[in-house]
């Protein structure tokens, strides 16, 4: 396996619902699916699946539990490693993080709500980046079962699938998943952004998780009965009305994700959310990795043994929980909507500047640490001053 993290997969997925792309040459790995109208002119008419006469919807919950590890394309770049971990935090809502360093999160989370008169399940998919702040929802309207596995469509709380939309597809142990864009609206009719393709690589963790909270119950994880409080969605410049269930808001900073989340009104802020936890990672440079850009990783299987040099099965990449990147000038990270549980903390020091995990690189002794619910905790890496 190629055991390069692949930090660019960040900043191009976090912009998924944001930049466009041609997707002429994006094969359709979700496979049939219901297509978009080429004529379409904007937003289209949004109708919800109602989960207590359509059990399948609710299965989307269950079926997105677990760590994904696959491949990820965007726009026209192929990422070869990228993983997803996605666990309950309440007893009807599995979220999802991936923490980008400097540059910020990027987030999806599934959870059952009240919406349109109907009981059914929505998305809340958003990040920071470059001091953005963008949550944007979508709510399930399309739900099918064939040859192909189950499929699953949620699409813009909004503006529908003229706006924008995210496809998946389970079938046995692998996940395909689809996302489309219309640059909130400004271009359409939406384009694919991204494919993810994955297996289910580990699912202990996340049965941890659902027996922690009583997870699956279909109960209303956040309300949604009244809909959106219009005067804080994002409208379109030159546009009188929103076209897309979007909250924004903008800092010359890009480290204070409580108050942007705040100023964009948000209805479902990161502070709202239960049992996610906040680690501070702190990194003391020596000088053999001053300059140096560092991969900051958090696993379920230690990169390095007690002496600090990378063990020799390379699987333990396949256990890579979170991922990021600490420029050369940075030494801190704040990760954030993290999950509870045992990790281990992976810092590597690019001393060869290759852009990958390598040898030659500096890192240290492996370095565990328990994350408690809705807990604020902190830890520092001052020892990385193994070479491999």
């Amino acid at each position: 396996m190629n055991r390069r993290i692949q930090f660019l997969a960040f900043f191009a997925v976090v912009s998924i619902f944001i930049i466009g792309c041609s997707s002429d040459d994006i094969r359709n790995i979700a496979g049939p699916n219901e297509t978009i109208d080429p004529e379409s002119t904007g937003p289209t008419e949004v109708n919800p699946v109602d989960i207590n006469e359509n059990v399948n919807g609710f299965n989307l919950l269950e079926r997105m539990q677990g760590q994904w590890v696959g491949t990820n394309r965007v726009i026209a770049d192929d990422f070869d490693f990228f993983a997803w971990d996605y666990r309950a935090n309440s007893p009807s809502q599995v979220h999802g993080i991936f923490e980008g360093g400097s540059l910020g999160n990027l987030l999806t989370s599934f959870f059952v709500t009240d919406f349109k008169n109907k009981r059914t399940i929505m998305a809340r998919n958003g990040g920071l980046l470059n001091g953005i702040y963008r949550t944007s929802y979508f709510v399930l309207d399309s739900v099918r079962s064939d040859n192909n596995g189950n499929y699953y469509r949620l699409v813009d709380a909004i503006g529908g699938k003229g706006t924008m939309y995210m496809e998946l597809r389970f079938k046995q142990d692998s996940l395909y998943w689809n996302a489309y864009t219309s640059r909130l609206g400004t271009v359409v009719p939406p384009s694919r952004h991204m494919t993810f393709k994955g297996k289910l690589n580990d699912f202990e963790l996340a049965q941890t998780a659902a027996d922690a909270v009583g997870f699956p119950q279909n109960v209303p994880a956040w309300d949604f009965s009244n809909g959106f409080m219009e005067d804080y969605l994002y409208i379109n410049p030159g546009d009188t009305e929103p076209v897309s269930a979007t909250f924004l808001a903008q800092a010359e900073n890009n480290n204070d994700v409580f108050t942007l989340a705040q100023e964009s009104g948000d209805p479902w802020r990161i502070d709202q959310h239960p049992f996610l936890a906040y680690l501070q990672i702190n990194i003391v440079r020596n000088p053999d990795v001053e300059n140096k850009t560092l991969f900051v990783n958090l696993s379920k299987e230690s990169y390095t043994d007690e002496f600090g040099y990378f063990v020799s099965d390379l699987e333990v990449y396949n256990t890579t929980l979170l991922f990021s990147e600490l420029s050369q000038n940075e030494n801190s990270l704040l990760a954030t909507y993290l999950h509870p549980g045992t990790y281990y903390v992976n810092v590597t020091a690019d001393v060869n500047e290759d852009g990958f995990i390598s040898e030659g690189d500096f890192t240290h002794p492996q370095q565990m640490i328990t994350i408690t619910a809705e807990g604020q905790q902190e830890i520092t890496i001052d020892n990385i001053t193994v070479q491999n």
